[in-house]
């Protein structure tokens, strides 16, 4: 099969063996998958990694290991982080956290940006019939979204600014306008902020703080000191950004305005395929371009142009 691979910094599309599913595992032939930043990142040298590339996806199951065959034919999404299931961490369910998990196309996982994928079933999530495979490949990162209400209090009339308007940043501030607070959006881009304007999300005013919730969002190193300036004291940062530089932090600023300050990752994939089926998130309007899997390198590039939204790859 064909895959889309990092390796000793070349990025190519090669042929890979079809990987076979172990006994709780199956093969998803991919028919969507998503450029994210942290792919982006991964080719910068974030994590080290080297492999096929790829963590948003969706797909259809058409084989299994034993004990999975009742998932074959199914439409399914996926979340990333591939634990052990057996340590302390994943017995308290915390598996985002166990020490032995791999992570789907970024971590010891080849990943989604090839024509098949083995899962475990533990962490696949099905697709209803009514959501298209182009909005159900945004599940992943609408699921990190999401993980910022898992994590922090927001409630009707709090005042939340997310920082950058790209893919990630505008599904943050779609999930958080559903809260009821006065979500505004800080971008330098126009069609992206009247993407925002019409989910709900108001633009910044150019000297406006402060906020209660700052959520970090840029994919910049630089974004973390933005936060911290926009920030009320005894307010709180969330930092979604994971990049391969080291941040601009003023750790005295976080000490004397007693800040909180809260790294979040991956969420709950359930819940994000729940807003898709509801049709209360339409993340559609972000694919800004699709390219066949063999185009793989030209997806990449065109990602990494300033102020492009989603790229999606059809295997």
């Amino acid at each position: 099969m064909k895959a889309l691979r990092f390796v000793a910094g070349t990025l190519e599309v090669a042929e890979q063996p079809w990987p076979v599913p172990e006994a709780g595992e199956v093969r998803v032939r991919v028919t969507r998958a998503g450029v994210c930043n942290t792919d982006l990142e991964i080719v910068r040298g974030y994590m080290g990694f080297e492999g096929t590339l790829g963590h948003e996806m969706v797909g259809v199951v058409e084989a299994a290991g034993k004990g999975a065959e009742d998932w074959i034919g199914t439409r399914v999404v996926s979340d990333i982080n591939l634990p052990c299931g057996s340590c302390a961490r994943c017995q308290a369910g915390e598996g985002h956290h166990c020490a032995d998990r791999t992570v789907l196309g970024i971590a010891a996982k080849d990943g989604a940006f090839a024509e098949a994928v083995t899962l475990p079933t533990a962490g696949l999530v099905r697709v209803p019939e009514g959501v298209s495979d182009d909005a159900a490949v945004f599940a992943e990162p609408l699921a990190a979204a999401f993980e910022i209400l898992e994590q922090v209090p927001v409630s009707a009339g709090d005042r939340v600014l997310v920082l950058g308007d790209g893919k990630l940043g505008l599904l943050c501030a779609m999930v958080l306008a559903g809260t009821g607070a006065d979500v505004a959006l800080g971008g330098r881009h126009p069609r992206k902020v009247a993407l925002a304007e019409a989910a709900g999300v108001r633009a910044r005013g150019e000297d406006e703080a402060p906020f209660d919730l700052v959520v970090e969002a840029t994919g910049s190193p630089a974004g973390l000191r933005e936060a911290q300036d926009r920030v009320r004291p005894r307010g709180t940062i969330v930092l979604k950004s994971t990049f391969a530089a080291s941040p601009d932090l003023d750790t005295n600023g976080l000490v004397i305005d007693e800040v909180r300050l809260v790294g979040s990752r991956c969420g709950p994939m359930d819940r994000a395929v729940e807003a898709l089926a509801s049709g209360s998130i339409d993340p559609t309007p972000l694919i800004d371009a699709r390219y066949p899997l063999v185009r793989g390198v030209d997806a990449v590039e065109h990602a990494q142009r300033r102020g492009t939204l989603k790229i999606l790859l059809e295997p």
